[in-house]
């Protein structure tokens, strides 16, 4: 007789401080995120990143690539309209399209080469697409960090004039954070 397991997700617990001086958004978070067994940690710290650097009141992770057609991160006003469409990783059009559709902004950060994201999407029809921007990191940076985060860390996140600082408990890293446009 052959068994079965599910994969259960693997919980990370985060706490945060976030000190966004380009956008003026200074606070103490704690944040716990599933990564889901199909997930790679690039694509979980990818989403977390994204998460704090669009931090704002009613944003919400989602359940990542088991999130069906949500996106990594919504963003939802106060009468449950979304308000921001956060992809992450390499979202297909179609996905871009609806997004833009149902909220204010959409955006997306990747922890892959930007070049092969929009190469994937040119030429695609996106609703408001040129207005979408792609969000990259330095070289290495997603990778070297993924490789050495706890499940349970103090992180301390800060951007200024587009560099991001990241201290994880006792480790520093530092990229720039590069904006390309869909359009």
């Amino acid at each position: 007789m052959l068994c079965l397991m599910a994969l259960t997700a693997t919980m990370y617990r985060f706490n945060i401080q976030l000190s966004d001086v380009d956008r003026g958004v200074y606070e103490t978070l704690e944040l716990r995120v599933a990564q889901q067994p199909s997930e790679t940690a690039e694509y979980m710290l990818t989403r977390v990143l994204a998460w704090c650097l669009e931090y704002t009141e009613g944003i919400a992770l989602t359940e990542g690539v088991a999130a069906g057609d949500e996106p990594a991160v919504l963003v939802r006003d106060l009468t449950g309209r979304i308000t921001a469409w956060i992809e992450v990783g390499a979202p297909d059009a179609d996905r871009l399209h609806r997004g833009s559709k149902l909220a204010g902004r959409v955006a997306v950060y990747t922890h892959r080469d930007p070049r092969i994201v929009l190469d994937q999407l040119a030429g695609k029809k996106i609703h408001g697409g040129e207005a979408i921007p792609i969000y990259t990191f330095g070289r290495g940076f997603i990778e070297k960090v993924a490789a050495i985060l706890p499940r349970r860390a103090s992180l301390s996140l800060t951007i200024t004039e587009r560099q991001l600082y990241l201290d994880v408990d006792d480790q520093s890293f530092s990229t720039a954070v590069e904006e390309r446009m869909v359009g």
